[in-house]
């Protein structure tokens, strides 16, 4: 292929009119479908800067072969003709939701002689009405297992009904009266489907007159003294009310609309829809994406709803749709939706009260659907295999690296600066393996970087050394000096301590907060069970991975090369363009965007990322209260301790009085009043 110069259009031969553009490869099939405002605008902008591009549409670009476009009159019939040239040509390179799983409807087969109800998956069927979806098919079957004591529909299967009407005895839903038998002839066809007709319209939302007739028919039977059918009739009443409870209440009364929210990362997105429907959330359904254009918030809502509008039914889209953002032709997306509804929709973020509330609501579903996705992913012995050996194959490693590190700094500012070592062996991580490093250097990332690679590999020359893997004297000068300062903690530098004592104290702190953290998460003992020996920090890597672009991993790379480490392979992963850098290259190495190998390495990054900020904030929040008691005259290290401890927190310190401070042991009246004034007077 020639690339983009061999197919760009000739100058001034785009109209500048609204319209849809399709992208084909060498063989004629279209790869990429979009709209524009104006058409001459959108399309330049593919051919004007190839280096400025996004590598996903440099990758479109290099496999496309030829360019077309369709002039339209206004946005909305752009709308309308790329949604329907997409669901023609399903395109590579548009983005495609897909359903997280397959959820389940109650559904109701008005298309037969005897309706059913029943739990359906799938594509939906003619003539069936569906209520949903649900996130769990027992949950269908308890809300049916109460309504149908009220509306005794048939909900056995096709079979069943048939054997019965044979025998002419019912199953034993009839004989319980949750069946009204129309297998023998207990009630006709037309009497059965008007008891379905009205399952149906209280399963739309139409509670309140089922209810209250109910209730008129309970108190009627009460004053004939009929009081064994009143009883009937108040268990009755009492089945609807439990059924409508299990559908939470969240909006008002008349509220129609569906919540839609989403949570994505570089590679993917997961969105939710909550059905609110007469007020109620009458169920809630999930998609995925993989990213595989350059794709914002704005954009991924509008394809979504065009996607999800398109093909539902026009009775089934609401009067208003809620999304996080909204799309950038909301107006055209809006009126394209009512010209298919019938009447108005509205497409609007909801800013507060309980409409807000509830998009908050969903838009943790969301966040909870992506984290199942990628676990489901992870999980995958096939996938993480494929990961490893792509990472091989695009690093030039003779090898898959089964034992990953990867690395990350965080700070406030050039404060409180931490880094994170996470561990990933055979695609998992091995949370008993992290690490938690103390940083000295307030130089920056870089500096930062190859202070901890250095700490970290001194450490395995020195255990290799002290098991006799290594002779002493090939530690070198600068392994040996800082050696002879005493011991580095894999955590904590203890060398940057004044005292044993104060050596001994850090060390002891580190360690437990990284075992209480790497317990919460599932974290191996920290004695290997086999051997009864402490498990080492000398296993090393086949692949040092850091958080950032060329000069990080040039940082790790000369941080091995001072300590003559020369069997680990080094590459850095830039967040802005999922760039993976090698160290003494001048250009990354792009990975596909659906690859395993670029999911695995951004997983990596991304749990280092967020070991290192636990243990910044879990800092940062020690220094700040340590600063505030340390202003305090009068006050050594063991009576602040006392102090935290009797009350807490600073905060509630700083809200005591001062007889209450003096209950704390060892507090004087004096040291009390002095406290209270030291506390008080400065800003909370």
């Amino acid at each position: 292929m020639g690339g983009p110069a061999s197919f760009r259009p000739k100058p001034g031969s785009i109209p500048e009119s609204p319209g849809v553009y399709r992208f084909r490869d060498a063989a004629g099939q279209v790869i990429y479908v979009g709209k524009a405002k104006s058409l001459r605008q959108r399309l330049n902008s593919y051919f004007a800067d190839f280096a400025g591009l996004h590598p996903r549409t440099q990758t479109m670009l290099t496999t496309a072969a030829d360019v077309d476009w369709t002039v339209v009159g206004t946005e909305v019939e752009a709308l309308q003709l790329e949604y329907s040239w997409i669901k023609e040509y399903d395109p590579r390179f548009n983005v495609k939701y897909r359903d997280d799983k397959s959820y389940p409807y109650l559904a109701v087969t008005m298309g037969e002689e005897f309706p059913r109800v029943q739990v359906l998956r799938g594509a939906k069927r003619k003539g069936v009405r569906y209520f949903g979806p649900y996130s769990h098919a027992w949950a269908i079957r308890e809300t049916v297992d109460l309504l149908l004591r009220v509306f005794p529909i048939r909900s056995c299967s096709a079979g069943v009904f048939k054997r019965s009407a044979q025998i002419g005895r019912p199953c034993l839903l009839g004989y319980i009266d949750k069946c009204s038998a129309p297998c023998v002839g207990r009630i006709g066809a037309a009497e059965h489907r008007a008891l379905a007709g009205d399952f149906c319209d209280f399963m739309a939302g139409n509670t309140g007159r089922f209810v209250g007739r109910l209730e008129r028919e309970m108190r009627e039977a009460a004053a004939e003294q009929d009081y064994e059918r009143a009883a009937r009739l108040r268990d009755d009443v009492q089945a609807l009310r439990r059924a409508m409870e299990k559908q939470a209440v969240v909006l008002g009364d008349n509220t129609d609309c569906d919540v839609v929210a989403l949570a994505d990362d570089p590679l993917e997105a997961a969105v939710q829809v909550f059905y609110v429907r007469g007020g109620r959330v009458r169920g809630q359904r999930g998609w995925v994406v993989d990213k595989i254009e350059d794709t914002g918030p704005g954009e991924l809502v509008e394809r979504f709803l065009l996607q999800m509008y398109g093909e539902t039914a026009s009775e089934a889209l609401p009067r208003e749709v809620l999304v996080p953002t909204l799309p950038p032709d909301a107006g055209a997306v809006a009126e394209l939706l009512g010209e298919h509804r019938g009447s108005r929709v509205e497409i609007r973020v909801p800013r507060r009260g309980d409409k807000r509330a509830l998009m908050e609501t969903v838009e943790r579903n969301a966040a909870e659907a992506l984290k199942q996705h990628k676990l489901r992913r992870a999980s995958d012995l096939t996938a993480r295999s494929r990961a490893l050996q792509e990472v091989a194959d695009a690093l030039g490693l003779e090898q898959a690296p089964l034992r990953v590190e990867c690395y990350d700094v965080s700070h406030t500012q050039g404060t409180d600066v931490v880094a994170s070592m996470v561990v990933f062996e055979d695609g998992l991580a091995r949370k008993s393996e992290y690490r938690r490093f103390s940083v000295r250097s307030a130089e920056g990332d870089v500096a930062s970087i190859h202070e901890v690679i250095s700490r970290r590999f001194r450490r395995y020359l020195e255990e290799r050394a002290a098991t006799g893997e290594l002779d002493a004297g090939d530690l070198g000068a600068g392994v040996a000096g800082e050696a002879a300062g005493g011991p580095v903690n894999g955590t904590t530098d203890a060398t940057a301590a004044e005292t044993p004592d104060e050596t001994a104290a850090e060390t002891a702190d580190d360690t437990e907060d990284e075992t209480v953290d790497a317990a919460g998460a599932g974290a191996e003992p920290a004695v290997d069970p086999e051997t009864g020996r402490p498990r080492r920090f000398a296993y090393p890597p086949n692949l040092v991975v850091v958080d950032g672009g060329p000069a990080q991993a040039a940082a790790a790379q000369r941080a091995l090369d001072e300590l003559g480490v020369d069997d680990v392979a080094v590459c850095g992963l830039a967040k802005r363009l999922e760039e993976v850098w090698l160290p003494g290259d001048d250009l990354p190495v792009i990975l596909p965007r659906a690859s395993e190998a670029l999911y695995f390495l951004q997983r990596v990054r991304d749990e280092a990322h967020r070991f290192a900020i636990a243990y910044h904030r879990s800092k940062r929040s020690k220094s700040v209260r340590e600063s505030a008691l340390d202003r305090v005259p009068g006050l050594g290290p063991a009576r602040r301790q006392a102090l935290i401890k009797h009350f807490g927190s600073v905060k509630r310190l700083r809200e005591a009085t001062a007889a209450q401070i003096r209950e704390v042991p060892g507090i004087g009246p004096a040291t009390a009043e002095t406290i209270v004034s030291a506390l008080k007077g400065e800003n909370p």
